[in-house]
């Protein structure tokens, strides 16, 4: 029987890094499970190729969300990466690591060793700022993070302006000294194509003889020697396999599949449990609670300038572009289309930024959330303005609905379940509408086209909130850490409560969701919790 040191089920942002950091020194070995195949495919490796794998099945879940109260039982389209690199491979690649006072609250919950400035060096750890090292970014990190300032839309400078006449600083370095303000955002991306956390992780690493990545293999349960964990089975090609693991089984599957495969391997909440009858190994309440997602609203502005759409909507357009890539890896085609943005207080008694800024030199009114890919804007000049919440209060949950292994668990959000919530982006709301009064954005404006101007009243405003706001590709949580088995699922080394040589390792494990984009700190997690267990080892 073949046992490895550690099985890490599951590729994606966190996984990749424990995959090469736990190989690194050869002494150890490590098999990688992933559900999903290779990342090695064109709409993965271009940039603005996202617009493709967003409805894309082969590399995609494709999860749908139980319908809330809260968006007028509006079903929110949830796409998360079933591919090697995980949701790293289809982001929008924007690089934000979160605010200072984020995970100073995580290590005020009961969580030695996560404040900021104990989690900053792991941030250091993992980039290679195109800008350079200081004593807040990282220089010789595998993941690189690029200026992509020379090929953004111009636009972007009207949108600065804008917000620097209503008293925002311009802000350089959003993951630096301070994150609030506005700038230009910084994308996970190197020399025209994406940089996942495989390619920046796990492919330099998979010819280790002491690394195994196997692919298409879809975790159905963790196994167990009473309360340790030993191996994992999974579905192949097929068949049912089972492979097991000397030191710990880490769980990497992220904020969804995660707390799956805690319930189905009989870790979780005892009525969930019993109620399928799956045998209880370890019951544990929190696993699929604590849910949060950002959540985001858009409003679309017809222009007198070009946009991306001039460039981006005929068929001639799409081929100048495929052009230009091909022969320098440069324009539009190589970027996010989320190019500027910041972070702002709408309240100025608030301790911290409470809405993440956006602009897109492009638009969408005809792609409704979670039914084609996003491959051809409007047929006329355009630009979005959005913005997200960033510290949501509401809380949801995952629940599994079935033993099969194969059936989306269920996903309920709660989105706006708070009135915190919902006045928070309110306030969004009215600050993007005093942005679009702006004289560098007024200036080019033609009409309001989303929600327009006759959306007016603050219930006018809700309502369109509740009829219209979008999931911002965030979820976090479901596994959360904390000292309480009561309310968390893992403890501050990542270690499962109640449960020897088992980890959970990915964004689940976040107390509370971060100010802005998880990608980048949840590379953070793969980074610290590999040397947690490498301590561990030594000790």
């Amino acid at each position: 029987m073949h046992k490895y040191d550690y099985i890490i089920v599951g590729a994606g942002s966190a996984g990749c890094v424990l995959a090469n950091r736990l190989s690194a020194n050869g002494k150890h070995s490590v098999l990688i499970l992933e559900a999903g195949g290779t990342d090695k495919r064109f709409w993965i490796q271009m940039p603005i190729g996202y617009g493709k794998t967003y409805y894309q099945k082969a590399v995609n879940w494709m999860y749908l969300a139980e319908a809330d109260e809260g968006t007028n039982n509006r079903q929110s389209y949830w796409p998360r990466g079933k591919v090697l690199g995980g949701s790293s491979s289809i982001n929008a690649m924007v690089y934000i690591r979160g605010h200072k006072l984020d995970f100073d609250h995580w290590a005020a919950q009961g969580n030695p060793g996560w404040s900021y400035s104990e989690v900053l060096p792991y941030f250091k750890k993992s980039e290679c700022n195109q800008l350079g090292e200081d004593q807040y970014r990282g220089g010789a990190g595998p993941m690189y993070v690029a200026d992509v300032s020379r090929d953004l839309h111009p636009l972007c400078e009207n949108f600065i302006q804008a917000g620097q006449k209503l008293g925002l600083k311009y802000n350089r370095n959003m993951n630096g000294a301070e994150q609030e303000g506005i700038g230009l955002y910084q994308t996970t991306t190197k020399n025209g194509f994406r940089q996942s956390a495989a390619k920046a992780f796990l492919h330099p690493a998979s010819k280790r003889s002491n690394l195994t990545v196997i692919t298409a293999a879809h975790a159905s349960k963790i196994l167990f020697e009473d309360k340790r964990a030993v191996g994992v089975e999974f579905l192949h090609k097929g068949q049912t396999k089972q492979l097991f693991a000397c030191r710990e089984v880490i769980v990497s599957g992220g904020a969804i599949n995660s707390p799956q495969l805690l319930q189905l391997s009989g870790i979780g909440p005892k009525e969930l449990l019993e109620s399928l009858a799956i045998p209880v190994v370890h019951v544990s309440p929190a696993v699929g609670q604590n849910l949060q997602d950002h959540l985001g609203v858009d409003y679309l502005y017809r222009c007198t300038k070009p946009t991306l759409n001039d460039e981006l909507h005929s068929l001639w357009g799409k081929i100048r572009a495929g052009i230009k890539y091909v022969v320098s890896r440069r324009g539009p085609l190589s970027l996010s289309i989320n190019q500027g943005g910041g972070f702002i207080k709408t309240r100025p008694e608030l301790a911290q930024p409470n809405i993440q800024l956006y602009f897109s030199p492009l638009s969408y009114t005809r792609a409704p959330a979670g039914t084609r890919p996003l491959m051809n804007p409007d047929p006329f000049s355009a630009f979005s303005l959005g913005l997200t919440n960033c510290r949501p209060s509401s809380r949801g949950y995952i629940h599994i609905k079935s033993r099969d292994p194969l059936q989306a668990p269920l996903i309920k959000p709660n989105y706006l379940s708070t009135e915190e919530d919902v006045q928070t982006l309110l306030e969004g709301v009215k600050y993007l509408r005093q942005m679009a009064e702006m004289g560098p954005l007024k200036d080019i404006i033609i009409e309001e086209m989303r929600p327009g101007l006759d959306c007016q009243s603050d219930q006018q405003l809700i309502d369109d909130i509740r009829g219209y706001a979008w999931t911002c590709f965030h979820p976090s949580s479901t596994c959360k850490m904390g000292p309480d088995p009561s309310d968390s699922v893992v403890d501050c080394r990542l270690k499962v409560h109640g449960i020897e040589a088992l980890r959970v390792v990915d964004a689940s494990i976040f107390p509370e969701l971060i100010s802005g984009n998880t990608n980048a700190a949840a590379i953070m997690v793969g980074e610290k919790g590999a040397d947690l267990i490498l301590a561990d080892v030594q000790n």
